[in-house]
């Protein structure tokens, strides 16, 4: 079995990875050369591969025996002490790998006792022995013949899902149009109120198709927010800006507000410079299992951009007599 590749090296993990670790290398890779997805020739022996390291690799019991044996795992009998192996295997190494050699020991055998008072010897024998007839018991009476495929699961697959800001905030119905290495599909997707960027929808049995009456995988939308000059979204919470005049911002006043959930009252309050944020909390996104995110409206004061004569000359009036400096620090 020296031509068949350590599974560590077939998922690309240490030999230290955690269990969480080798299932993300396992999925990754799946994704990558599930012959559904991909019709590249070799990809279908590549898949049975990573299959059939993960098999092992994901089962703390097998994945211990295999870190104490090796591939021939599962030709040992539960009990044999992996020492013992090791030096039973070097033994015959040391007759030249035949079946059925055969040497003669002097007095000066080392032996040593393996499972159920079987006696190992070491480098020279003084009798005949056959190697294959000593290992038969140990090997499970010779090797194991090739592993039978069964039905392979589908692969777990992800697609985008691109969404304005209002459509991530309402949720609601839509049709996908979806294209893969099984053709095309049209599914109709309930997408929940209040979606954030990243979050990913989980359509149980929609992803790769399994092979030999095995199930599917699953597909998984990952929402995608399309960017927005009105909104701007953190996490659940949005921020809106909040335009007002020089007279509002410095006096105070209430101004209605477009939000992804319709008209808001904001109130602003008396002196509010440019930057200053107003919280409406609750006001952001929704959120089906906790409390929604909140809005915030960034005040910006505007001026015009053409003042007519009558601005221009309260304007003025306004710098003579006023003692404020917005420079100074306060």
């Amino acid at each position: 079995m020296a031509d068949r590749r350590d599974y560590y090296d077939v998922l690309g993990v240490a030999r230290s990875a955690e269990p969480d670790d080798i299932q993300r290398a396992y999925r990754k890779l799946a994704r990558s050369y599930h012959p559904d997805i991909n019709k590249d020739p070799g990809a279908e022996d590549r898949f049975k591969e990573i299959a059939e390291a993960y098999d092992v690799l994901s089962d703390p019991e097998t994945r211990r025996r295999y870190d104490a044996f090796g591939h021939d795992f599962r030709q040992v009998p539960e009990g044999v002490d992996p020492d013992t192996w090791a030096r039973a295997g070097r033994a015959r190494a040391g007759s030249g790998s035949r079946p059925g050699a055969r040497g003669r020991a002097g007095a000066g055998a080392r032996t040593g006792m393996g499972p159920e008072g079987t006696t190992f010897f070491g480098s020279s024998f003084d009798e005949d022995l056959d190697l294959e007839d000593l290992f038969g018991g140990v090997f499970g009476g010779g090797r194991a013949g090739p592993r039978v495929w069964g039905p392979i699961a589908g692969a777990d697959q992800e697609v985008e899902l691109q969404l304005s800001v209002e459509d991530a905030y309402q949720g609601g119905r839509r049709t996908l149009t979806i294209e893969g290495g099984d053709g095309t599909r049209t599914l109709e997707v309930n997408i929940p109120p209040g979606v954030t960027d990243g979050q990913r929808i989980r359509l149980a049995g929609q992803g790769g198709r399994g092979t030999g009456g095995a199930s599917s995988g699953d597909l998984y939308l990952v929402v995608r927010l399309r960017p927005d000059r009105r909104y701007r979204v953190e996490g659940r919470d949005i921020t809106v800006e909040l335009r007002v005049s020089p007279w509002e911002a410095a006096l105070g006043t209430t101004v209605a507000l477009d939000t992804p959930g319709g008209e808001a009252k904001v109130r602003v309050p008396a002196g509010s410079s440019s930057g200053r944020r107003l919280r409406l909390r609750g006001r952001g996104m929704p959120n089906p299992r906790g409390r929604p995110g909140d809005l915030f409206a960034e005040v910006r004061i505007m001026v015009p951009a053409r003042p007519s004569d009558e601005e221009r000359r309260l304007f003025e009036e306004l710098a003579r007599v006023s003692t404020f400096d917005p420079r100074r620090r306060r």
